[in-house]
C-alpha cells in the first residue's frame, strides 16, 4: 500500500427535504449572494428549484439563476457564468442537478476569482489556489461530483473533453441529497449512472499498487451493491431505501475512499471523453462499452486483478487460469450491462461508424504518448481498445 492523504471536507445532508436545508447550509459559508446553476425543465417541475430558492431568500441570501446546463459541458456556459458572477458580486455557487451541472458550478467558482482564462486550469497551465465555495443538491446519482474535487468539461473549439481533478478546492463545502429527487429519472438515465458509479470504482480498483486488500474489498463491495441495488430499482423505482442506497454508493463512488493507498488508472475515462465529446454519447453509457473491452484487453495482456474481479464480484470458480477466468469475468459485465439496458458495443452505443484514426489521434493529444496507471495506454494499445468497442470482442457471448 502506498503513502495516502485523505482529505473529505464536504458536509453531507441525506434524506427526505434535504434541499430545503439550501439557506441554512449556504449561511454556515459565508454566502450572501449566491449563483444557482440547473439543468434545464425538470428542475422547474419537480419543484426543487423553487424549493431551493425559497430555502436562500428565507436566510437572506439574494439569487441570480442560470439555467440551461446541457450533458457533456462545455466552456461557453462556464465563461458566461463567470461573467454573472463579476457582474453581480456574487460569493457563492449553488449547483442544482448531475454531474454536469456540478461540474460546470466548480468551474465557475474557479474562473471567476482567476485573472486569466478558466481553461487555463483545465490545460494544465495553471493550478487552482483558490475558489468560490460551492454547495450541492443533487438530483441525479451518478458522477460523484457532489463529493469530489473533479471537473470535467468540454471545449468547444476542437471539442477537447478534459478532466481537472483537485483535492480540496473544487470540493463542494456541503452536498444535500434527498433520494426522492431522482424517482422520476428515465430508466437508461438511471441505468447509465449505475454504470458510471462503477467506472469510478474500477479506475481506482485497477491499480499497479500492491497490498491493498482493505481498500479492494471496499470497491469490491460497492460495485455489488450497486449492481443489486440498480436491480432493484428497475423493480420498485419508487422505493424510497433502494434508491437512498444507490444514490449514497454514487457518493462513495468518486469521495476518494476507494482509491486511498494507490495508484488510480482513468484510462477508461480518456478513452471514453473522446467519444462523448466528438459523438455526443451518454457518458455512462459510453463507459459501460469502454470499460468492457479495456477489461477484455487487460483479461488477454494483464489478467491477474480482472481474474479477482472476476472471482470476487462475478463468483467465476477459479481454475487456475487468470487469462480464462478473467475473460469470464468480462463476458459476466457485459451480460449485466445488457440486462439493464446498457450498450457493449458502439454501434449499440449509436456510433455506427467510429473514426479509430481519429479517436486515436485525440486521445492522445488530450492524454499525452502513453496514459494510465495499471497498463500504459500507448497509441497502438488505445487502437487495440477501440477496436475491441465495435463488435463486443470476444467476452460478449
Amino acid at each position: 500500500m502506498d503513502n495516502f492523504g485523505y482529505w473529505a471536507p464536504t458536509r453531507y445532508t441525506f434524506g427526505h427535504g434535504a434541499e430545503n436545508e439550501t439557506g441554512a447550509q449556504a449561511a454556515l459559508e459565508k454566502m450572501t449572494n449566491v449563483l444557482v446553476v440547473y439543468g434545464h425543465s425538470s428542475a422547474i417541475r419537480s419543484g426543487v428549484l423553487g424549493r431551493v430558492c425559497d430555502s436562500l431568500a428565507a436566510a437572506g441570501i439574494k439569487v441570480t439563476q442560470q439555467g440551461g446546463i446541457d450533458p457533456n459541458p462545455t466552456d461557453d456556459r462556464v465563461y458566461e457564468g463567470i461573467d454573472i458572477v463579476r457582474q453581480n458580486g456574487i460569493d457563492g455557487i449553488i449547483a442544482v442537478g448531475g454531474g454536469s451541472v456540478i461540474d460546470t458550478a466548480k468551474a465557475i467558482a474557479a474562473g471567476a476569482v482567476y485573472d486569466g482564462d478558466f481553461w487555463d486550469f483545465w490545460a494544465g497551465k495553471a493550478k487552482v489556489e483558490k475558489a468560490l465555495s460551492v454547495g450541492v443538491v443533487l438530483t441525479i446519482p451518478a458522477a460523484g461530483s457532489e463529493g469530489s474535487g473533479n471537473s470535467v468539461i468540454t471545449r468547444r473549439e476542437g471539442m477537447h473533453k478534459i478532466s481537472l481533478r483537485t483535492d480540496y478546492w473544487l470540493r463542494p463545502r456541503f452536498a444535500l441529497l434527498n433520494p426522492e429527487l431522482t424517482f422520476t429519472l428515465p430508466e437508461y438515465q438511471t441505468c447509465a449512472g449505475a454504470v458510471d458509479m462503477m467506472a469510478h470504482i474500477f479506475e481506482r480498483y485497477y491499480s499497479p499498487t500492491k497490498g491493498t486488500e482493505t481498500t479492494d474489498r471496499l470497491s469490491e463491495g460497492l460495485v455489488m451493491a450497486i449492481m443489486d441495488r440498480v436491480r432493484a430499482v428497475l423493480d420498485n423505482p419508487d422505493d424510497y431505501d433502494v434508491r437512498a442506497n444507490l444514490m449514497w454508493a454514487g457518493t462513495m463512488a468518486h469521495n476518494g475512499i476507494c482509491g486511498c493507498g494507490k495508484a488510480e488508472d482513468w484510462a477508461s475515462h480518456g478513452l471514453e471523453h473522446e467519444l462523448s465529446a466528438v459523438y455526443g454519447v451518454t457518458h455512462g453509457a459510453g463507459l459501460a462499452v469502454v470499460n468492457s473491452a479495456w477489461m477484455e484487453f487487460m483479461a488477454a495482456n494483464r489478467p491477474a486483478k480482472v481474474a479477482q474481479m472476476a472471482h470476487r464480484i462475478f463468483a467465476v470458480p477459479d481454475s487456475g487460469d487468470a487469462g480464462a477466468d478473467a475473460m469470464e469475468g468480462v463476458r459476466r459485465l457485459r451480460l449485466f450491462y445488457t440486462s439493464i439496458g446498457m450498450p457493449v458495443t458502439l454501434a449499440q452505443l449509436g456510433v455506427e461508424n467510429p473514426d479509430i484514426d481519429d479517436l486515436v489521434r485525440r486521445v492522445h493529444v488530450d492524454k499525452g504518448e502513453v496514459f494510465g496507471a495499471y497498463y500504459p495506454i500507448t497509441p497502438d494499445v488505445s487502437r487495440a481498445i477501440y477496436t475491441l468497442m465495435i463488435d463486443g470482442g470476444q467476452s460478449k457471448n
